[in-house]
């Protein structure tokens, strides 16, 4: 995965090294007297305006956290595409990022979940490949990603199809939580949505897995986290 790192990084730094866009009228650009490491996400957003290099401290944070969520969800190959995707789509978008949220990962989450959408065959794909490949193999791993309830014996290929068959908002809402273990105020944070909806959306996505894993609780998240 480092060199997957190290391509998206390429893309990055290039992405970094464009003319930044003149500060809006009535704003100084933010002093450099902070250290890049010491920021708030929110503060390195907000210097970048001024200093577009002070963006890669977001790169530093997120970069493999989404790559590995990205990777389980469409494989490695892909997964490299879509962080660059995403920090690129961030660093455009940057001036609408909400200022009063001091952790941006929720943003950046909701931005990789829309680069997956567009590639929803590839994912779709996949999970048809991991069925196949593991209809015949004792469950492990994958399955406890999603569901403490789901035992290391779960068969692995009905879970695959079962979330293969999930809408893509109802997939997207179950595997934030679960996998980049978003709360559910973060995951309606990321998807631009009510909690109301989120809430909904991962009771109809834990209802479907379940009946699909002959009813066997697929709750990945037992109690809401704060």
């Amino acid at each position: 995965m480092g060199a997957r790192l190290e391509q998206a990084s390429t893309v990055m730094a290039g992405t970094l090294n464009e003319d930044p866009a003149p500060a809006p009228r009535g704003r100084a650009e933010e002093p450099a007297g902070e250290p890049a490491g010491d920021l708030a996400d929110s503060a390195a957003i907000r210097a970048s305006l001024g200093q577009p290099e002070q963006f890669a401290v977001l790169y530093d944070r997120y970069a493999i956290v989404l790559h590995r969520y990205a990777g389980r969800r469409v494989g490695d190959d892909a997964a490299d595409d879509l962080v660059a995707a995403t920090f690129l789509a961030a660093f455009r978008a940057r001036r609408r990022y909400d200022q009063a949220r001091a952790s941006a990962r929720p943003w950046l989450f909701g931005i990789l979940t829309k680069e997956i959408a567009r590639r929803q065959r590839t994912e779709k794909a996949r999970l048809r490949a991991l069925e196949r490949a593991w209809s015949d193999r004792p469950a492990d791993g994958l399955a406890d990603r999603v569901a403490d309830g789901v035992t290391a014996q779960a068969a692995r290929g009905q879970l695959a199809a079962a979330l293969a068959r999930l809408s893509p908002a109802e997939r997207g809402v179950l595997l934030l939580i679960a996998w980049a273990d978003l709360s559910y105020d973060e995951a309606a944070q990321a998807l631009g949505i009510p909690v109301g909806t989120v809430r909904s959306r991962l009771s109809r996505a834990r209802r479907k897995v379940r009946e699909a894993l002959g009813g066997t609780n697929p709750a990945a998240v037992n109690e809401e986290r704060s």
